[in-house]
């Protein structure tokens, strides 16, 4: 991706009019605009001549310490990323970018920084948005980022078990052309598809917005294989296991803090022949919920199940060009099948639960036009800085009896941080992943961005991860850890969760160079 920017380019640059024209209604607060950098300005490295030997040696042509490539392994891409990358002066940056071929160059390099004292970045597509990848050398002098793009391919394919290996630099898109070739699909679209990678997803317990039909990232995993300082792993040979404590799990959701994840064998599934659409308006987000509920609990599995709130579902229908009168919440749904039969007879089940629960049905058209927007949103933020409008988001989850008190709890928290700073916000939430016992909760926060906007998300992010734990939710349910929510990782795990973590770290990482400051309280 761009060093200062989601995505590499082909989004758009500038913001579309019907975004403008909705800004200018809904927003209060004077904005100021962020300006872009022409380019950055890094320190020069500071590895030496034998820490570069070490390195190349470990990983032969693979090892850049060049300020192109420096600069884009800056850190991830939520808004603070962003508003960094606008800031004047130095911008923290790798000492070296390593890119290794294999899961023994990725051992390799290990052994090389382990004893050189170079702390290790693991790399995928860089898309993290809460601080997972920053180039944060810890107690170490030197930092690398050790990127897994030169491992990415299909490494096995079993079409009799439908298990699927790859190598973990594989991204989304490589990952479902090499299965398409052979008539598969892996299925998870998660809204940084386009550019993260398999072991990113792993890493980070990913969900997408197919959870429903194909489950979330960990749900898909078969076999990891994995290096660290101490050595390496694979795990997994099986369907399922009583051999103890499944150890994946310690990888699953490990954020490079514990070891390399180089290889991920996934559960695939056959390419579906069609795809059926609908959508639902209800009369309130708790009607709604409760459809969303009742429809989930009797085991009905569209692919796809969102349900937006009033406001993201007024939003949406004017970006969308479509039902701009519509009142309430609107619920979109897909199907698929292995033929337009099967798949009109899942949206018909849907049907049956939303109209049973008070929906009206609202067509195809709304959930077509989600589906064709679905990877443009972390686009937009770019455009919106430029005009001085703060976009971001934060997510949790819930069970069903407790979501609406975390709903209410977060929107007060947000509200008020951001009020306090004389830009009241436009908050957008919506549900997209549904388990029998309750819900995620997405938000989008939308306003003018400040004179400091840093400051001013932080507070507001801060008062948001408050209410959130206050009130029962899970400080993340998708996006990771990383460094934004670590100080809310012991109140959800309490102090023993902790130190079991600490006690993973020590005995897979014993001299601590491995994404330090992530996961792992220092």
């Amino acid at each position: 991706m761009q060093w200062d920017a989601w995505g590499d380019g082909s989004h758009p640059s500038r913001l579309p009019a019907p975004v403008r024209a909705l800004l200018s209604t809904l927003l209060r607060g004077r904005p100021h605009p962020v300006p872009r950098l022409d380019r950055p300005e890094l320190a020069p490295s500071r590895l030496d001549a034998v820490d570069r030997a070490a390195l190349e040696e470990a990983a032969p042509d693979g090892v850049s310490d060049d300020d192109t490539e420096r600069a884009l392994h800056l850190g991830g891409k939520s808004t603070p990323d962003l508003l960094a990358r606008r800031t004047p002066g130095l911008q923290a940056a790798p000492d070296a970018v390593v890119r290794p071929r294999s899961h023994d160059e990725v051992r390799a390099v290990l052994a090389a920084c382990g004893a050189r004292g170079i702390a290790v970045i693991a790399f995928g597509g860089g898309t993290s948005v809460v601080g997972g990848v920053e180039p944060d050398a810890g107690e170490f002098s030197r930092v690398i980022a050790l990127d897994l793009a030169r491992t990415a391919g299909l490494l096995a394919l079993d079409d009799t078990s439908l298990v699927a290996t790859f190598g973990a630099g594989t991204t989304g898109p490589q990952a479902e052309e090499l299965l398409g070739r052979h008539g598969f699909t892996l299925g998870h679209f998660p809204q940084s598809f386009e550019f993260a990678s398999l072991g990113g997803f792993a890493a980070t317990r990913s969900s997408g917005q197919a959870s429903r039909g194909y489950g979330r990232f960990d749900d898909l995993v078969h076999a990891l294989r994995v290096a660290a300082p101490a050595g390496e792993l694979d795990l997994g040979r099986a369907p399922a296991s009583a051999a103890g404590p499944d150890l994946r799990e310690l990888f699953l959701g490990s954020e490079g803090a514990f070891g390399v994840i180089t290889e991920v064998a996934v559960r695939v599934r056959p390419l579906p022949a069609a795809t059926a659409y609908g959508a639902w308006s209800f009369p309130d987000f708790v009607a709604g919920t409760a459809a969303v509920r009742a429809l989930t609990q009797a085991g009905i599995r569209p692919t796809v199940l969102r349900l937006s709130d009033e406001t993201e579902t007024r939003v949406n229908a004017a970006l969308g060009g479509h039902l701009t009168r519509l009142r309430g919440c609107l619920a979109v749904a897909t199907t698929e099948g292995a033929d337009a039969a099967e798949a009109e007879a899942v949206l018909a089940r849907v049907d049956a639960a939303a109209l049973a629960a008070g929906g009206k049905p609202r067509g195809a058209d709304p959930a077509r036009s989600w589906e064709r927007g679905r990877f443009a949103s972390p686009g937009l933020r770019d455009a919106l800085l430029d005009a001085g409008i703060l976009a971001e988001t934060l997510e949790t989850a819930a069970t069903w009896s407790n979501l609406p008190v975390v709903k209410e709890a977060v929107t007060a928290a947000l509200t008020e941080a951001l009020g306090a700073e004389g830009t009241p916000p436009v908050l957008l939430c919506h549900i997209s992943h549904v388990y029998p016992s309750g819900a995620s909760l997405y938000f989008t926060v939308v306003a003018a961005a400040a004179a400091d906007p840093r400051v001013q998300w932080s507070r507001a992010k801060e008062a948001a991860s408050r209410a959130i734990g206050a009130a029962g939710g899970t400080i993340t349910h998708h996006h990771a850890v990383g460094r934004d929510h670590l100080p809310y990782l012991e109140a959800e795990i309490g102090a023993l969760g902790v130190a079991v973590l600490r006690a993973v770290k020590h005995t897979l990482d014993p001299a601590g160079i491995l994404n330090p400051g992530v996961l792992v309280p220092r």
